[in-house]
């Protein structure tokens, strides 16, 4: 039996699970598809989210290098976060998903 390690290795569909499938990480992405966000203005945006869960996943993503995370040499400090190459690569597939949620609601509500 294969360990979650090589499935990810193997099925490409279980490694865009890996790297953005979890609620938090959607909604990150959601935002930073309409432009670079600070992190209290994702935190804020983020209904729930704990200070700890959006830095371990802005810290994952950037890992995975879904994202940018740039420092400016400013007093006080500013840190910014946006898209990467890769990160934007998946606009297609975060609007898929939106087209599919629309639609869904839809049937729903009339069936």
């Amino acid at each position: 039996m294969k360990n979650n390690d090589e499935i990810i290795e193997t099925c490409p569909v279980a490694t865009t699970v890996n790297l953005i499938g979890n609620k938090w990480k959607l909604l990150i992405m959601r935002n930073l598809l309409q432009r670079p966000w600070r992190f209290n203005e994702l935190q804020k945006s983020l209904d729930g989210i704990s200070q700890k869960v959006l830095t371990d996943s802005l810290r994952a993503m950037e890992k995975d290098g879904i994202i940018i995370r740039t420092v400016y040499a400013e007093v006080p400090p500013r840190v910014e976060y946006s898209l990467s190459e890769i990160g934007e690569s998946m606009r297609p597939i975060l609007n898929a998903m939106q087209d599919w949620g629309n639609d869904y609601k839809i049937k729903m509500e009339n069936s």
